[in-house]
């Protein structure tokens, strides 16, 4: 992993790039034309300090009481008091790597320079990345317009010197934690409160890590699906690029394409007698699949669309000096689009799970041992891996329900339409979660499925494919404890390594 810093512009970054700061660490600094950017645009703000002007959030109250006018001494207590005041998160608090994702993200918009925060704000923002400082991010309470104000309050704090952060699983004083790190907190000036807790990072930080998941997950069911089909003796005439270039959805085409190539030199497929079409779950994987990576290639675009976006309020203009107050921070881009990336993943759950069943479903697997296991009735094989296959699938349909089409007045009725983005990006998470899980106990069943055909020559990915498994989960003789095989799949599959490996053996000549 490139351990380079990241060089934050504000207009650059990538969902990669997210990944590799949340999750694996790469260090960040910040431009210096993005120094001299939030320099221009924080004297703006400090000269509207001094000008007592009125303009929302630096000389005026928030919300409702928009109206009611602060005065130049009164103004650090203002900051102050609005990032206390909305740390009001409940719920369990969110994962590391999702509130470093949410640091990142709140930083890069600082870095675009129209925020007017004063420069201390994001160099402890980029401090705290580096010094894997973890602020306490309870993950419930926003509603997604005028952004995830309560998560990102409990940022804030933390970089005040006030709140907690996460080590080693427990919660610690923020104010010991930065002082044991040689970080002093930001004394809050200007509209620096505003530029930490007015945004979308929150929803779009989930989003990214659930996006970067369904990916994998979309690789991993494609790969999957390949497997079965060699359990099943697949007939691969519907993967004829033929037949899929008379409906030319580019995931269409993708999956199609990709199977084949994993299935290229089986001598499994096509030899069932006296059949000549395959179950939905095999023959319409292209079109399933396909559609799911259609919409993954829409929310990617959305994605980097907003992570390089400026989505606090007011957004401050150093080249005419105007403050705007406007709606940049309504999460409604992103609200819908994680529950479009929801219902798509599902969607490979759903088809998955079917396959799953069908493989240990003695009535439908074509002569395959029941539960594929040997001496069955002492043993029960893989039945209840289909269970919790089911009982994944089923949450998932609670879970797809949009929350983008709810909306409930806020501050007074100021905030009257807002778009709960923050939840659907929670649930898509979830839902990524649960769809990687099953499509573990597909690839598992399908490689017991694979021996008990006695496949003799494997596909040139499914070949690869049943040698990474089987570094992993070793065949089922007799009934073992399986959640050990379950939890390591997922945690394989999530990681990436053996995705990229069978990937790589697609690359290489028979």
């Amino acid at each position: 992993m490139n351990q380079k810093k990241l060089v934050l512009t504000g207009h650059d970054l990538s969902i990669e790039n997210v990944l590799e700061v949340s999750r694996h660490y790469r260090p960040v600094e910040i431009d210096k034309a993005a120094k001299k950017r939030i320099d221009a645009a924080y004297r703006i703000v400090a000269g509207i300090e001094d000008s007592g002007v009125p303009t929302y959030g630096i000389n005026t109250g928030f919300g409702e009481f928009s109206k009611v006018c602060i005065s130049r001494e009164e103004n650090g207590a203002l900051q102050k008091n609005l990032v206390m005041s909305h740390a009001c998160g409940v719920g369990p608090a969110f994962s590391e790597e999702i509130v470093r994702a949410i640091m990142l993200l709140r930083l890069n918009t600082h870095c675009s320079g129209f925020s007017g925060v004063s420069p201390e704000v994001p160099q402890i923002l980029c401090d705290m990345l580096n010094h894997h400082i973890t602020p306490y991010v309870p993950e419930k309470g926003s509603l997604g317009a005028s952004g995830d104000l309560a998560n990102l309050a409990h940022i804030a704090l933390v970089m005040i010197g006030l709140g907690e952060v996460i080590e080693d699983g427990k919660r610690k004083p923020a104010a010991e934690v930065l002082k044991r790190e040689g970080l002093t907190p930001v004394v809050l000036k200007g509209k620096d409160a505003l530029g930490i807790t007015n945004g979308t990072p929150v929803m779009t930080g989930v989003g990214c890590l659930a996006f970067h998941d369904a990916e994998i997950c979309l690789k991993a069911a494609n790969m999957g699906a390949a497997l079965t089909f060699e359990a099943f003796r697949g007939i691969t005439a519907a993967l004829d690029p033929r037949v899929h270039k008379l409906r030319p959805h580019p995931g269409q085409l993708e999956v199609a394409s990709f199977i084949l190539n994993m299935l290229e030199g089986s001598s499994s497929i096509n030899t069932r007698k006296g059949d000549v079409q395959d179950p939905y779950t095999l023959r319409c994987v292209p079109q399933v699949h396909g559609a799911v990576s259609d919409v993954l290639r829409h929310v990617r675009q959305e994605l980097e669309i907003e992570i390089n976006s400026v989505t606090d309020n007011p957004l401050v203009f150093p080249d005419k000096g105007d403050v705007i107050s406007g709606g940049n921070f309504h999460g409604e881009p992103m609200a819908l689009n994680m529950d479009f990336l929801g219902m798509a993943a599902a969607e490979l759950a759903d088809i998955a799970e079917r396959r799953i069943e069908r493989m240990v479903n003695p009535q439908l697997n074509g002569g395959l041992p029941a539960f594929l296991v040997a001496n069955g009735g002492v043993n029960s094989g893989f039945m209840i891996p289909q269970y919790t296959a089911a009982a994944l699938v089923s949450e998932n349909k609670v879970l797809a329900h949009p929350a983008s089409v709810d909306s409930i007045p806020s501050s007074a009725n100021k905030e009257d339409h807002v778009s709960m983005g923050t939840i659907s990006a929670r649930k898509a998470l979830e839902i990524v979660n649960n769809v990687r899980q099953v499509v573990a106990v597909e690839w598992i069943v399908s490689a017991q499925a694979c021996e008990f055909r006695k496949v003799e020559h494997f596909g040139r990915g499914t070949a690869q494919m049943m040698k990474e498994i089987r570094k992993i989960v070793p065949h089922l003789e007799d009934d073992r404890i399986l959640y050990p095989d379950m939890h390591a799949m997922d945690h394989a599959i999530r990681e990436g390594k053996m995705i990229d490996k069978i990937e790589a053996s697609l690359k290489t000549s028979l």
